[in-house]
């Protein structure tokens, strides 16, 4: 089935290709958050990914769909993070070379953000009372304690899929239930 797609898409269907991103669109997210493990960032990797796909199309030689997809997206998902590592170290060098009269003002608005981040770890701990209690450890473990999934189920004694699915569930309640703005 996909090869037919496949040649539809070659021959200029888009409708063909929206079927493909249908099909694979879950896996290609689950691929590159595995290595991203960030929601955000493996939400955003994921679209580009697909656009490779669709760009890299008419260089396919029927070598197993799959895979193909496979590799770019983590490929893609590899430079994503390094672009972020990059990033990260960059910061830190800006930090180490600011000048001493412009030292004060940074201590400042480091404190201010420092205070910033603690009224909205609170503000997460005060609304996760509000989660149903079925999901509420499953997302504090996760996303507060920052444990694995694996750590998550051996500790609840669960499949790792147990976890996934609470976690998927506790997302879509949180999404239904929470407005973004509550947390900027």
């Amino acid at each position: 089935m996909d090869q037919a797609l496949i040649e539809k898409v070659k021959n200029g269907n888009d409708h063909a290709f929206r079927i493909l991103i249908e099909k694979y669109r879950d896996y290609i997210f689950r691929t590159v958050y595995g290595v991203l493990r960030n929601q955000k960032d493996a939400e955003d990797a994921a679209q580009e990914v697909f656009l490779k796909i669709y760009t890299s199309l008419p260089q396919y030689e029927h070598q197993g769909f799959k895979t193909w997809i496979t590799r770019i997206a983590v490929n893609h998902a590899i430079d994503c993070k390094r672009k972020n590592q990059r990033r990260k170290e960059d910061s830190v060098e800006d930090l180490l070379s600011v000048p001493p009269q412009e030292d004060h003002h940074f201590r400042n608005d480091l404190i201010e953000k420092q205070v910033l981040l603690k009224e909205k770890r609170m503000l997460v701990r005060k609304r996760l009372d509000e989660v149903p209690e079925n999901y509420r450890e499953v997302i504090y473990g996760y996303y507060i304690a920052e444990k694995s999934y694996q750590q998550l189920a051996k500790e609840q004694n669960v499949q790792v899929k147990t976890i996934e699915t609470k976690l998927y569930r506790a997302r879509l309640w949180m999404k239904k239930h929470w407005k973004e703005d509550d947390f900027s």
